[in-house]
């Protein structure tokens, strides 16, 4: 029986490798790219990076610059994050099985999160371009907006796994719908939930850096203002400045799972 089913596994694994290697077979040719010609091109990439982003003492004289328009992108980040974690819990609570009010509700929230989950963040920061304009309020929206519909997603699945024994029991004592959630299914998945808050912030940093360079916003902007005007040594500290910060929050991140898990 084991050995069955080990055969099985082995054949849908070669099945599933034959699939992708078509599938990226037919989008080279779709595409027209030619992976020798991309291989071949690394080495001249790598030179030119080497050659071109490095760090100098000119560069170094925009750090308060560079520190500032950072900071300004990763409070806008976690700005973003928290206020559409608001929004997400509730529909979260009104888009799960466990917990939802009627199914008119649920269908409404669900089909949020999906329309603003699946429009990537960038477009969305183009749509609000439209109507807001260049201003850190447009990079802003267009980060909740994106935030509300993956957390919505990832609450729902949080709150869909929760103990449903407890939720049964206070249900029977003739709990109220208020008392349910915030003593049974909030206390289950509060420490999922926060885990995925801190990981939409890590993600919204580096998407507000693309963001910024469309809404002229933050170290997006300062990056595509100094990459234009061919200052590679700027580039190259605002480049290296990005990655730190981005490294740092993911260890504080990771640290708090560590207490909350």
């Amino acid at each position: 029986m084991n050995e069955q089913i080990m055969r099985k596994r082995r054949w849908s694994a070669t099945i599933f490798l034959i699939i992708i290697i078509v599938v990226t077979y037919l989008s080279t040719q779709i595409t027209n790219f030619n992976t020798l010609h991309g291989i071949a091109a690394v080495p001249a990439a790598m030179g030119w990076i080497v050659s071109n982003l490095f760090i100098t003492q000119e560069s170094l004289e925009q750090l308060p610059e560079i520190l500032m328009q950072l900071n300004e992108t990763i409070f806008m980040s976690i700005a973003a994050t928290t206020t559409a974690a608001v929004v997400s819990i509730f529909l979260g609570l009104m888009g799960s099985k466990t917990t939802k009010v009627n199914g008119l509700l649920s269908g409404l929230s669900r089909l949020v999160a999906s329309a603003s989950r699946n429009i990537p963040v960038v477009a969305w920061a183009l749509i609000l371009l439209l109507s807001f304009g260049q201003n850190s309020v447009t990079g802003y929206l267009a980060l909740f907006v994106g935030t509300v519909g993956f957390l919505t997603r990832a609450f729902i699945e949080s709150i869909d796994e929760a103990s449903p024994s407890s939720v049964e029991a206070l249900t029977a004592t003739g709990a109220t719908y208020f008392q349910i959630v915030s003593k049974a299914v909030v206390p289950q998945s509060l420490p999922q939930m926060i885990s995925w808050i801190l990981f939409m912030i890590e993600t919204n940093i580096r998407s507000a850096t693309l963001v910024g360079i469309l809404t002229g916003t933050g170290i997006g902007y300062i990056f595509d203002l100094y990459y234009k005007t061919m200052d590679y040594n700027t580039v190259a500290l605002i480049t290296f400045s990005i990655v730190i910060a981005v490294i740092i929050i993911e260890l504080m991140s990771n640290s708090i799972r560590k207490v909350i898990l």
